[in-house]
């Protein structure tokens, strides 16, 4: 992934996050706000019938139109303009809140005009476990003579409780927020640790480059001497040294031509390339080495159109991976059946062996960069599991479609399907 797409992620989740938090957040105002309106108008009218309730038992009449004023958001004063039996207004209160379904604490307190000051309260708990509560010391309020006053202390929680589902919501949004948050910087210090493995490659196969080529030549020479040409253990022992570093040569161009890919730096030279006759110019230079191993490469070249457009490079390097992973994933003498054929628009090439193939669960993940099926603790075959993933960028570089088939035990066939 590159760095613009993270980035654009990382602007496009924060602005997507701040945006669902703060309609989430005005949500639950809003429910909340809604929640008090209704608990402040269901006290109003519970209060009213209390003080109409308190004039009919009192046989007198309620000129009063608007007798309950709120102080504050839990604090309300009742006017009723004549005495006050506490008992009565006790059962009124319990009668007008349950039938209003206000089920939450409240205190209250009637005004003595002789002392002056709030008397005669309780308070009135739903909660069974609830200790007795001291009453607490109640405002007076001037304007009125007769009158009694009520609070509701936990009036904040009720309004929180009813408004629950809100909050599970809201809590779950924040989980789903610090997951994605923690993913995110997962994510970006993956990134940052890929770039540096990267860098490090890179300069390591750069700085390859110059040994490799030192030891070439020195091979080379040693080579065309005489001395050495007589020796055969010398002679024997320079061989291994200039195979073993034209391997390591084309492991490091491998690794090379992979971050030329990846960067979009990979430039197609493209022309027009017989198909057969590529595939035949490798045969005839893996054949000695198959046929070291007591093995053999057959070919099935029925493709009569076999013109493409391609980067002859690649197509090679493509053959080679392909037939160099069947000989060396072939336990005993190896054989190689190479098929091209025409159907549907599509040229056709199919590369097949007898090795010892590929567990299903693993066919997909080997076009990975480094996979490499796992075999325990031990890798009979060398390699760095970067061949086919080469194959596969070389083929999405040219638009052709392959697929990998394959069986334990009984060998593996690549298909390459593409398009005149």
């Amino acid at each position: 992934m590159k760095n613009r797409t993270i980035r654009n992620v990382a602007i496009l989740g924060s602005i997507a996050i701040a945006g669902v938090i703060s309609v989430q957040i005005y949500w639950i105002n809003q429910a909340l706000n809604l929640q008090q309106k209704q608990f402040q108008e269901s006290v109003f009218i519970s209060l009213k019938r209390v003080a109409e309730r308190i004039s009919d038992y009192n046989k007198m009449d309620f000129p009063v139109k608007n007798p309950v004023k709120q102080i504050s958001s839990d604090y309300y004063i009742v006017n009723i303009r004549e005495a006050i039996d506490a008992n009565i207004l006790k059962l009124y209160l319990n009668k007008e809140f349950h039938r209003s379904n206000i089920h939450t604490d409240y205190e209250y307190a009637i005004y003595d005009c002789s002392s002056e000051k709030m008397v005669y309260g309780e308070y009135v708990s739903f909660d069974k476990k609830q200790r007795i509560v001291k009453l607490g010391e109640l405002p007076k309020y001037d304007e009125f003579i007769y009158y009694f006053g009520i609070n509701f202390p936990k009036q904040t929680s009720y309004l929180i409780a009813g408004n629950t589902l809100w909050i599970v919501f809201s809590f779950l949004l924040m989980i789903t927020v610090s997951f994605f948050v923690y993913a995110l910087n997962i994510i970006l210090r993956q990134k940052r640790l890929s770039e540096l493995q990267k860098d490090f490659i890179n300069n390591m196969t750069h700085e390859f480059k110059t040994p490799i080529s030192t030891i070439n030549i020195a091979s080379d020479v040693l080579l065309r001497d005489d001395l050495i040409k007589n020796n055969v253990d010398l002679s024997n022992y320079t061989e291994i040294i200039k195979e073993q570093n034209e391997r390591l040569n084309w492991q490091v161009e491998k690794v090379l031509q992979i971050t030329e890919i990846e960067q979009g730096r990979m430039n197609l030279k493209s022309e027009k390339t017989c198909l057969n006759e590529s595939i035949k110019s490798v045969v005839s230079s893996v054949k000695l080495n198959l046929e070291t191993k007591g093995g053999d490469v057959r070919t099935n070249l029925l493709a009569k159109n076999d013109l493409i457009n391609c980067d002859k490079l690649h197509l090679t390097n493509v053959l080679y991976n392909i037939i160099d992973n069947a000989i060396k994933y072939s336990e005993e003498n190896p054989l190689i059946i190479i098929e091209t054929s025409e159907m549907a628009g599509f040229l056709c090439l199919r590369i097949s062996d007898n090795g010892i193939g590929i567990a299903e669960e693993h066919i997909d993940n080997v076009k990975n960069k480094f996979f490499r099926v796992p075999t325990g603790r031990v890798h009979n075959v060398k390699g760095f599991g970067l061949g086919l993933y080469y194959v596969s960028q070389v083929c999405k570089a040219h638009h052709w479609d392959w697929e990998i088939k394959s069986e334990k035990g009984k060998g593996t066939s690549v298909l390459f399907k593409i398009k005149h």
